[in-house]
């Protein structure tokens, strides 16, 4: 890890393992998911020490602060320490997490595969009603 110059923001992102992909920490950056000091920036922006990100993933979000920098991809423990997560960032996607874990267990799971002969045998039934 590097501490003493500037990364580019996606090889960073990339580094820390907030998306798999360079590509898609580009496509990110470029899309406006990422924001930089609350301003929007290009994928090839410097990266220091001390920045603030705000990462934005469907449906989850980051405010985050940059504390170390680094080129290359670390481990997953490594790279939990090259940033800070805001203690209001951490319960907003603890409580989303949750309300999302809820929500998946109140649906009803839906039938995959071809109607059965009685399912069959209801939807002719049903478009037979309509005309």
């Amino acid at each position: 890890m590097n501490d003493d110059k500037q990364v580019r923001i996606d090889k960073w992102l990339w580094a820390a393992r907030f998306y798999k992909t360079r590509t898609l920490a580009a496509n990110a950056v470029t899309n406006g998911r990422v924001k930089l000091n609350g301003a929007r920036i290009k994928p090839s922006k410097q990266l220091r020490l001390n920045d603030k990100l705000i990462s934005q993933s469907a449906p989850y979000s980051w405010d985050i602060q940059v504390t170390s920098l680094a080129e290359r991809r670390v481990s997953a423990v490594l790279a939990k320490t090259m940033y800070e997560e805001s203690v209001e960032s951490q319960t907003i996607r603890a409580e989303l997490t949750e309300l999302l874990k809820l929500e998946k267990k109140r649906n009803i799971p839906i039938q995959k595969g071809r109607p059965t002969k009685r399912d069959r045998k209801q939807i002719i039934r049903f478009k037979q009603k309509d005309s």
